[in-house]
């Protein structure tokens, strides 16, 4: 499949020039970033096939944060990679910033992420060779940003988790929650549409969550960055504009707590 014009509008506008309606929004609407219609996986395992999320309804729009909790086992991280477009559904799609994932190959795709969508893994997998510094701007490098572009714009990130006064030093001379700091910092240097976070305070000190979580807020308000946080922790879960619950395949919308 070419991929001329996906990666042509990548290039030169914000948002892909084959945006959908549905992208748009309403008059009064924030725009439709990420939309997910008849999503499902499953996998062969054995004689029987083990079927993780099933018709899965999802639409998130810019600036708003989303938290999905579950059981352990109910497929969150599933879901995560689905939307990131690291697995292919089995059925359905995954539409972000009005582009199918599935009209994208994998290099499409590849590119593609690098402009819209941050991630945040449970594990930092920051690499052990590079500074923190160096680990946050890796994005911006390969976007094709200068080492000296890309490190100042990470340094403002870092500064703003926290993590300016570690810059220069390895992932193993950092704790966990220093690591996992660096990771946020990584999937916020590119200015991305959509962030992905899988337990982004699990690693993280009351005091610097609190910070994360309000750097969110400000992202969301100033950048209209859209949030899919997968978590266990129910003060972060409270603090999103809406909490689903992923069970038997499907999320469900949970009523707020006053």
């Amino acid at each position: 499949m070419s991929t001329t014009g996906p990666l042509t509008s990548m290039q030169s506008t914000s948002t892909p020039s084959n945006a959908t309606p549905a992208a748009a929004g309403g008059a009064n609407e924030p725009p439709v970033m990420l939309d997910c219609q008849d999503l499902t996986r499953v996998y062969s395992e054995g004689p029987q096939d083990l079927t993780v999320l099933d018709k899965l309804e999802l639409s998130v729009r810019a600036g708003e944060r989303v938290a999905i909790v579950g059981s352990s086992g109910s497929g969150k991280t599933t879901l995560l990679n689905l939307l990131g477009g690291l697995d292919r559904p089995s059925d359905g799609r995954v539409v972000i910033a009005g582009e199918p994932l599935s009209n994208l190959n994998e290099a499409a795709l590849g590119t593609f992420r690098n402009r819209y969508i941050g991630f945040v893994y449970q594990f930092h997998h920051l690499l052990a060779e590079f500074t923190a510094v160096e680990n946050a701007a890796l994005p911006l490098i390969i976007r094709g940003q200068s080492k000296k572009t890309a490190e100042k714009r990470a340094m403002q990130i870092l500064e703003r988790v926290g993590m300016k006064a570690r810059a220069d030093h390895k992932p193993g001379e950092l704790s966990g929650g220093e690591r996992q700091r660096v990771a946020i910092a990584r999937a916020l240097v590119t200015d991305p549409s959509l962030v992905l976070m899988d337990e982004p305070t699990g690693n993280l000190d009351q005091t610097t969550a609190a910070t994360i979580l309000a750097l969110m807020d400000e992202l969301a308000k100033e950048s209209a960055c859209a949030f899919v946080i997968v978590t266990h922790d129910v003060g972060l879960a409270a603090h999103q504009d809406r909490v689903l619950k992923l069970d038997a395949g499907k999320l469900v919308e949970q009523p707020r707590t006053p």
